[in-house]
């Protein structure tokens, strides 16, 4: 008994520093007025160099995190013509970073208001740029229109801290998981199909 105490004790120290670590995080992001976020339903990854082709642990810990959340969120997989295209990006050291000023995301598109190359000037939102330090450890994720070929939602965590192990893999998740609830936009008639 006492040696199942001792490791319930450890597991829960373990746990707790974890949490610990995911809300030292900073996470933000910001959203392209172009976006036309009613139509998206479904994604591919970007393939290509860097973390991108990276086949190891840590990058497909990141890539199913992404499935998953992608997957709750009403989005399917798809090997050609995906609406939406996903890149990622972990950043060693701290970086300078230009964010945007924004109002929620839901509730932008709540407003049903799509801008692109022929709203007029007076009837543009305007970007609000903000310029960021990001610390050590920074986690990026892009979504971009693969139609326009415009990045459309970028996602950041920042002070991440990726310990080696099985611990370093339950950082990562919760980091893509923290930076997804910025993200709350379900495929359209998802919600009102899943309450069936």
């Amino acid at each position: 008994m006492k040696l199942s105490f001792t490791l319930l004790l450890s597991l829960m120290a373990l746990a707790m520093s974890g949490c610990f670590a995911s809300r030292e995080a900073r996470v933000e992001s910001d959203y392209s007025y172009t976006g036309n976020f009613r139509r998206y339903r479904t994604y591919d990854f970007i393939t290509g160099q860097g973390l991108a082709a990276d086949t190891s642990r840590l990058g497909e810990v990141l890539r199913e995190a992404i499935r998953t959340r992608m997957r709750v969120q009403g989005y399917r997989p798809a090997r050609s013509r995906a609406d939406l295209l996903v890149n990622f990006r972990v950043f060693e050291g701290d970086m300078r970073f230009r964010g945007y000023a924004q109002e929620d995301l839901t509730r932008w598109v709540t407003t049903g208001i799509v801008e692109d190359d022929e709203t007029p000037k007076e009837e543009r939102q305007g970007y609000k740029p903000v310029k960021l330090l990001l610390t050590e450890g920074t986690l990026l994720v892009t979504l971009i229109d693969n139609k326009t070929n415009r990045a459309v939602w970028n996602g950041y965590a920042s002070g991440v801290t990726v310990p080696p192990g099985a611990q370093g893999e339950q950082v990562l998740k919760r980091s893509v998981r923290s930076i997804f609830d910025r993200y709350q936009i379900f495929t359209e008639g998802y919600l009102e199909n899943n309450r069936q």
